[in-house]
């Protein structure tokens, strides 16, 4: 009451507060409309205006719930799970818990009678009862704790099992990052969006029904006390405050969309120092990235302030209208009986009784308020899960998008308008035809283009059987990386007809090898796993052999044995780890290999060994060398000149007196 009166004598206080308020709101509507007009031209190439602004729509309406019921089929994927028991079991909890507050509001009124009465007995009856109850009560609250810590853990292990299902799908994971550029932080949203997500809607689910609970059970005990009218005034003051506050709440949303936007771009240059930094120290680099992150970093720290201050001023609100407003309709409410002299109540009650009463429905009435502020601010809550929904939506029709053959470039350079000619337009990505074959690779009239439509070669033709090395040269940009991405199936083909075998059958070995987390076996098996090997039939004596053809025996004995793992990125020097790819290669035993500058860092005489012992296996290789001994290992060349000319002929000596 205290605080109460305090707040009355400045309510002149309050009314200012209000105006500085809607002030506050009109002046950074328009802001924020200049602040990100301007932070998307420094931002570096993402997403164009029109698209960012459909992306950044969140706000609790018909889209929302529609976004919502779609990813709820994914958390709830059918009626009898452990997600619906766990939510039935939630509800019972809350059931549960509002009949213990009922409980303790009726418990704690006796004794408090007790108290003022000056009855010892019934004091030390009713608090012997509060003491029995009080295991109950922790049970049940702890319990509710669980269900819900597990409800949030199940839903975030379905929604990153469903979207890891869809971005490992092929090659994805490649395209969202390569070919496709309306996801720029794809490990964020997978991970730190995915559990706020799921933390957001189960908190949400616990905030909307508990009160929806007590307000029906505290209506309903207060109705039979007090009367209809007090209660129904409370329900009125809940839908008039409810829509005043989800109209000032609608911002939060689309801010909150910003802010994740913002730290995936903070991540993600502090992650390309880590993954560059041996690059950057030789350059001297560290000034300019501390320039980049520093930049980066104003705009997350600009919005968070934006983002603080209007919490503050919808803080400021909430209080208002949400706690203490809630409270003076209380006060009224529960007045009104007891204030009325003529009310039947006081016919036949003593002082001691209406007292007792009093406390007793003034608690309820109080929850009941409480009830309809966490009701009121459930709304805040709504509209900050609009915005990782819009995220996490986005994600998903992306995903979709990717794996049904769908890829779009939101940015288009300068360069890309310059070269827009009707030529390029007409180019469709997957309007060519795949045909599987083996041992063969045929490229029949297929323009040879990046994925923005930048054509490298119009008319790419020739043919390659097994048993037929190629050596393929030319000028960096000529299109080299850009045939084996076509040939891979990570690029699609812009027209004609590509016959190869099927992925299975194709390896690429790349001048810097990936080493997979995992075991020396796995270096050698990888992508197959141990159980893959022994259904293959290949033993750790025939793995040994492969190591053995590229030199690398003595790894097995360095680091004793199979199974250990290390970080073979750094236990491996550059020459071990191209050698071990290439023991990779011979495990698989692939019809075609593509050899990417792949023994740069060998000696010549292991390099002549493997090109040796890979036509001894029967590999037929594509290699990119400009190591001149090489050329003997080939019967034809590919060369590029980066113009957009190209040609395929037989290597003969005076091919190779050329080249040299």
């Amino acid at each position: 009451m205290a605080t109460f009166s305090k707040y009355l004598t400045a309510k002149n206080t309050s009314v200012a507060g209000g105006v500085m308020l809607l002030f506050y709101l009109l002046k950074y509507k328009r802001r924020t409309r200049k602040h990100v007009g301007s932070e998307r031209r420094d931002l570096e190439p993402v997403l164009n205006t029109e698209k960012e602004s459909r992306k950044d729509r969140a706000a609790v309406d018909k889209i929302f719930f529609t976004r919502l019921l779609q990813i709820l089929r994914i958390l709830i994927p059918r009626f009898f799970c452990m997600e619906t028991g766990y939510l039935i079991f939630i509800a019972a909890m809350l059931v549960a818990r509002t009949y213990c507050d009922v409980w303790m509001i009726q418990n704690g009124t006796s004794i408090e009678s007790a108290i003022i009465g000056r009855s010892n007995e019934d004091f030390k009856m009713f608090l012997f009862k509060f003491m029995k109850f009080m295991p109950v009560i922790a049970l049940v609250n702890n319990f509710l704790k669980l269900g819900l810590n597990e409800l949030k853990l199940r839903f975030r292990e379905r929604l990153t099992k469903n979207l890891y299902d869809q971005y490992l799908q092929g090659f994805t994971f490649y395209k969202m990052g390569n070919l496709d550029n309306r996801i720029a932080n794809a490990d964020q949203l997978l991970t730190q969006d995915v559990e706020k997500f799921c933390n957001s809607v189960v908190d949400l689910y616990s905030n909307l029904s508990k009160p929806l609970l007590d307000i029906i059970l505290y209506i309903f005990k207060l109705t039979s006390a007090i009367g209809a009218k007090g209660p129904a005034a409370m329900m009125a003051y809940l839908l008039i405050s409810g829509l005043f506050l989800t109209r000032l709440r609608r911002p939060i949303g689309k801010m909150t969309v910003s802010e994740q936007r913002y730290e995936g771009e903070y991540r993600y240059v502090n992650s390309r120092l880590i993954t560059n930094s041996e690059e950057i120290a030789f350059y001297n680099g560290n000034q300019r990235e501390k320039q980049t992150i520093h930049a980066t970093f104003k705009k997350l720290v600009d919005h968070l302030h934006n983002f603080i201050f209007f919490r503050f001023t919808m803080g400021f609100v909430d209080s208002m209208i949400a706690k203490y407003f809630a409270t003076v309709v209380g006060y009224l409410v529960v007045s009104r009986p007891f204030l009325n002299v003529s009310h039947p109540r006081h016919m036949h009650s003593s002082q001691s009784e209406l007292l007792e009463d009093y406390y007793q429905s003034g608690r309820m009435l109080l929850r009941l308020s409480q009830a309809l502020g966490r009701i009121v601010l459930a709304g805040r809550e709504m509209s900050r899960l609009s915005g990782f929904t819009a995220r996490i939506t986005e994600l998903t029709k992306v995903l979709k998008e990717l794996n049904a053959g769908k890829y779009e470039r939101t940015m288009v350079s300068q360069h890309d308008k310059e070269l827009e000619t009707a030529e390029k337009v007409a180019l469709v990505p997957g309007s060519g035809q795949i045909i599987n074959r083996d041992n063969i690779i045929k490229f029949e009239n297929t323009p040879l283009a990046t994925p923005n439509g930048d054509v490298l070669i119009r008319n790419l033709t020739f043919e390659v059987r097994s048993g037929t090395n190629v050596l393929v040269c030319g000028p960096n940009g000529c299109g080299k990386s850009s045939l084996f991405r076509v040939l891979g199936e990570l690029w699609p083909l812009f027209g004609g007809q590509l016959t190869k075998p099927e992925r299975g059958r194709l390896f690429y070995v790349p001048q810097r090898p990936y080493m997979t987390l995992g075991s020396l076996r796995d270096q050698v098996i990888y992508p197959d796993t141990y159980e893959d090997q022994r259904r293959k039939g290949i033993s750790d004596l025939v793995l040994k052999e492969y190591l053995d053809n590229v030199q690398l025996g003595h790894i097995l004995e360095r680091e004793a044995g199979w199974d250990v793992v290390q970080d073979w990125m750094d236990v491996l020097s550059g020459g071990e780890k191209q050698r071990m790819a290439m023991a990779r290669l011979f495990y698989h035993k692939p019809q075609f290999a593509i050899l990417d500058e792949c023994t740069s860092a060998v000696s010549v005489d292991v390099e002549d060994y493997i090109y040796s012992h890979c036509r001894k296996v029967g590999i037929t290789l594509f290699t990119v060398s400009h190591r001149k001994s090489l050329w003997k290992h080939h019967k034809y060349y590919l060369h590029m000149d980066g113009r957009g000319n190209y040609e395929f002929k037989p290597i003969t000596e005076e091919t190779v007196e050329f080249g040299s």
